[in-house]
């Protein structure tokens, strides 16, 4: 199958790329390099360098390279810099993505899938959370990302459209053989800056909150492998392109982790001290968020299997302490 990739020169879409490519899909990716890196694009995979909001490049590219199905990943990702500023996130998740999907449309793609995101959920009633718990967004990104999904459900009922909105949970880890990891600028997410501290390429690692309704304090998040979460996707096209239903599916492990025990695996693996600031808590930052995955066991046939914790970060370390 022809498959176009957005965001493919980024963290999880340049993950997803090898994966579809192993599976024997070709590929094509758009990618504004506002956030990716051109680098860790393979040099035969097609690269259209655009917004998705370029109308005119992302319709060639999708007629130029026959593309059957999307895989939607372009997109802003930074849970706190949505509240101070979200301007940039209903401009360039919603917007965007609403401009990406009716150009798609109108190229007569029919298989949709779209990177969402467990923030979409709020501050969790229950948990593990399952898709039937109400969604309820505290911030702008799952708010961005949960209007993408309401959007695909219209389309889907006016226009065929097939789609897989996947709910997931803190990616993490590398292909370490593939030579590609997580490279963020500026770095967000915990291990890499945990792991930056740990190489001396940071003073500390900072820890927002210790005052959390968990068990030590800090915010428990389901750490998912970056390679299991785009074998998901693979998973989840597989299933649409055989006339599976639309609908959302949540990823996870079903098990969370504290940041105090991220600190502690990192501790573990790399062998070194990790010097850690407490600092106060960051608007939107449920306490607790951790996924339960049964329906994508149960329809899609996927389940994650890179799931000990330190094996993730020994992954992510190899890719960050390279050279």
């Amino acid at each position: 199958m022809n498959v176009c990739v957005t965001g493919g020169a980024g963290y999880i879409g340049s993950h997803m790329v090898r994966v579809l490519r192993r599976a024997g899909h070709a590929v094509v990716v758009v990618d504004d390099l506002s956030a990716g890196h051109e680098d860790t694009v393979p040099k035969d995979v097609a690269f259209v360098r655009a917004d998705v909001r370029d109308r005119d490049a992302v319709s060639r590219a999708l007629r130029e390279h026959g593309v059957e199905a999307v895989l939607h990943f372009a997109s802003r990702i930074q849970v706190g810099e949505s509240v101070v500023k979200p301007l940039l996130y209903w401009r360039d998740n919603l917007a965007a993505g609403i401009a990406f999907a009716e150009t798609a449309l109108e190229a007569k793609v029919k298989h949709f899938v779209l990177s969402s995101t467990a923030a979409v959920y709020g501050d969790p009633i229950r948990t593990p959370i399952d898709e039937e718990h109400p969604t309820a967004p505290v911030n702008p990104y799952g708010e961005t990302k949960l209007a993408l999904e309401r959007m695909l459900s219209d389309y889907a009922r006016a226009y065929g459209v097939k789609y897989a909105a996947l709910r997931y949970f803190n990616a993490s880890g590398a292909d370490v053989a593939a030579g590609i990891g997580e490279r963020h600028e500026p770095e967000t997410h915990l291990i890499p800056l945990v792991l930056e501290a740990a190489l001396g390429k940071r003073p500390h690692v900072s820890v927002f909150g210790d005052d959390y309704p968990t068990p030590d304090g800090t915010c428990v998040r389901d750490y998912i492998h970056v390679l299991d979460l785009a074998e998901a996707h693979l998973a989840a096209l597989d299933y649409l392109t055989r006339g599976g239903e639309s609908g959302a599916f949540n990823l996870g492990t079903g098990h969370g982790h504290s940041v105090r025990e991220v600190i502690d695996a990192a501790a573990r693996v790399t062998k070194r001290e990790i010097p850690v600031v407490k600092g106060p808590r960051r608007a939107g930052d449920p306490p607790v968020l951790v996924a339960s995955a049964e329906k994508a066991a149960r329809v899609l046939g996927w389940t994650a299997k890179r799931t000990s914790l330190d094996a993730i970060v020994r992954d992510a370390w190899e890719w960050h302490s390279r050279d």
